[in-house]
């Protein structure tokens, strides 16, 4: 097969996810017939690195030996059964892995499908929480400026990406947003620090003067992955932990997108020693195989559900594929990778590198912002780096890296003005000098007037 002719089948077909599909009468789709490591390839035997991890998902390459040996072995034993009033042994190993692995106090493990869902379902347990307690006035919730939870309705309700919310908000539940400490809008001379602290002001005030009605605050901890890559201070989390304590508000930790090692360390919330009342994963948990996702919470959560049915005060909440063996028995293979690989430490050296390879465009005339936290990296293409002048979105700069990028083996997807590496964790440092190397021409061509 040629690729042309499924692209010809794709197009009467298939509506991509995220695209202006008239995009694809100009710029070519690219069928992949197969994929291994770090790389990807079409049906002509052109090669591409997955710099992007197949939107963050995937950890340790495609068709990893041990991760399929794994789906081999639970398929031939039980590929799925209804998790209400049945149980299976992968869902009740991963539970347990994921409660000795996560923040301290975590301690109970409800399934979801996919990373939005994982939120809803966490909207739902605070709101309800506080419903059981006799609290039915906390009902809203706060998020922050630049950010995105994820795409079905309440999900997008908690965002503040308006590419993706402007569209559909009269559907949407309002919300309270506090502004975010992202680092790039800090004072020249003003540490990350101090501008997270600065920023956590208006958070505190909001908090003291609402907190009666809000019954959680979401966030998507160290960076804001489909706000542009920004990135903040971990005090941030570590105040603002304090500051739910106080005033009885529910902290939700999204970390769909930055667990599982993305940020240096397994989890986010990590670096700044908290443990949320709820954490949502996704995405890496099943390193790119298949739809999963948990809402890990407290004991004290879960005592408020618990109770006589008549009483309704049960969490009545399900997808048809909750906890699925077969993703649990992948998730469980992708633990053993990073208990057995020394992972996170071994990114360490990844991530140096990363940085060291980018070094160069510091002080280029169109790039504002280096930015990195562990094995994800982000650089920022601006109109005017003293002023830090965005380039209007509409001339799709970004785009000009990706079309440069497929020419030289590589799957760069900028987000907007921002070029990122987010790439699998079995990536060499000879093919992330390659991406550096790559990026720097896509962003000498892209700046171009």
């Amino acid at each position: 097969m040629r690729n042309a002719d499924l692209v010809a089948r794709d197009l009467k077909s298939v509506w991509h996810p995220c695209t202006q599909m008239k995009d694809h009468q100009t710029l070519p789709l690219i069928p992949i017939k197969r994929g291994e490591g770090v790389w990807l390839e079409d049906f002509e035997n052109n090669r591409y690195i997955d710099a992007v991890s197949s939107w963050w998902v995937n950890l340790f390459g495609h068709a990893n030996p041990r991760i399929n040996a794994a789906i081999q072995e639970q398929i031939g034993q039980l590929e799925h059964v209804i998790l209400a009033g049945f149980s299976h042994e992968p869902v009740v190993n991963l539970s347990e892995r994921l409660i000795e692995i996560t923040p301290e106090g975590l301690n109970k493990c409800f399934y979801a499908d996919n990373g939005s869902s994982a939120i809803e379902a966490a909207l739902k347990m605070s709101y309800h929480y506080w419903r059981n307690m006799g609290k039915a006035g906390k009902k809203n919730f706060v998020n922050l400026s630049n950010s995105y939870h994820g795409e079905t309705l309440g999900a997008l309700a908690l965002g503040d990406v308006s590419l993706y919310k402007d569209t559909y908000e009269p559907l949407l539940m309002e919300v309270i947003t506090a502004p975010s400490p992202d680092t790039f809008n800090k004072e020249p001379g003003e540490s990350d620090e101090d501008y997270a602290l600065r920023q956590f002001e208006a958070m505190e005030a909001i908090l003291a003067e609402q907190h009666e009605e809000i019954c959680a605050v979401v966030v998507e901890p160290l960076i804001q992955c489909a706000g542009g890559m920004r990135m903040h201070h971990p005090i941030y989390h570590t105040k603002l932990r304090e500051a739910c304590d106080r005033y009885g508000v529910h902290l939700i930790a999204d970390e769909i997108a930055v667990g599982f090692g993305r940020t240096g360390t397994l989890f986010a919330c990590e670096q700044s020693d908290i443990s949320p009342d709820f954490m949502c994963l996704s995405k890496g948990l099943t390193a790119g195989y298949l739809p999963l996702s948990v809402v890990l919470t407290t004991d004290n959560v879960y005592d408020a559900f618990y109770d006589d049915y008549e009483t309704m005060r049960a969490f009545l909440h399900s997808h048809s594929y909750t906890g699925n063996p077969i993703g649990c028995a992948v998730a469980l293979a992708t633990l053993d990778i990073f208990r057995d690989d020394n992972v996170v430490e071994n990114n360490r050296q990844l991530a140096a590198c990363m940085a060291e390879s980018v070094a160069h465009l510091a002080d280029h005339p169109h790039v504002g912002d280096i930015r990195q936290h562990g094995m994800t990296l982000a650089i920022e293409m601006v109109k005017d780096r003293d002023t830090r002048t965005l380039f209007p979105w509409q001339e799709r700069r970004g785009l000009r890296v990706y079309q440069h990028a497929l020419t030289r083996q590589a799957l760069l997807r900028p987000l907007g003005n921002v070029v990122y590496f987010m790439p699998p964790y079995v990536i060499t440092e000879e093919q992330i000098r390659h991406l550096a190397q790559v990026a720097t021409e896509g962003i000498e061509i892209a700046v171009r007037d």
